[in-house]
């Protein structure tokens, strides 16, 4: 089964299973996939289909975003060029490209400069702070559902790396968030106006997170 959509021709993958509901979704491949129910007649699947074209036009260009971030490398914010040259020392950044001397050390310079970049942004965020919080040790790694962790126990702060590549006012918004869990351990009223005391766009960038 094939859709077009915009002038693109897309194959519809149709799975069927012991179940009782009809699913649809797209993969990275960029294609459709029907999961439904064994004894589903074609024309059912059919109309399925053209009945969620927005959903699955939503669903394509989301996904084709989620490609291009695997393809491109970014750095708060911005696409960056990886050049790898066998005379570089250590891995060299100018501010739009970086140099290296092989694609083993990429990763090893994002772990490097996401620690000192989280570092200094917690920093920076603490001392300006609204109201008085311990200073957390933080922890930094990849997280699939969350940007930040706070421990409050322990005084300790975890950082999503994944953060690394986005503007900075997202590192900032998580810190801010984080901190205010200090005073604030649920999501109550009185949590979401320090946060807006520290971040007055905070629904905007929250909003833009929960979307990525």
């Amino acid at each position: 089964m094939k859709l077009e959509i915009d002038g693109i021709v897309y194959d519809v993958i149709v799975e069927r299973k012991h179940i009782k509901n009809t699913y649809l979704r797209v993969k990275e491949d960029l294609n459709i996939y029907v999961t439904t129910n064994t004894l589903t007649p074609n024309y059912f699947i059919k109309k399925f289909v053209n009945d969620n074209i927005k959903f699955i036009e939503k669903q394509i260009d989301k996904m084709s975003k989620r490609i291009d971030k695997k393809t491109k490398k970014f750095y708060l914010g911005k696409e960056i060029n990886i050049v790898i040259l066998n005379t570089v020392k250590k891995p060299t950044f100018d501010g739009e490209t970086l140099f290296v001397k092989s694609k083993s050390e990429v990763d090893k310079w994002y772990k490097k400069i996401t620690k000192e970049v989280f570092e200094e942004h917690l920093k920076e965020v603490y001392n300006r702070f609204s109201c008085s919080v311990p200073y957390p040790s933080l922890t930094i790694r990849k997280m699939t559902t969350r940007w930040g962790v706070n421990n409050i126990k322990l005084k300790k702060v975890t950082l999503n790396s994944e953060l690394i590549y986005k503007d900075p006012k997202y590192l900032d918004y998580v810190i801010v968030h984080e901190l205010s869990h200090f005073k604030h351990a649920n999501h109550g009223k009185g949590f979401w106006s320090l946060v807006e005391e520290n971040e007055p766009n905070y629904k905007k960038i929250r909003k833009e997170l929960q979307e990525w």
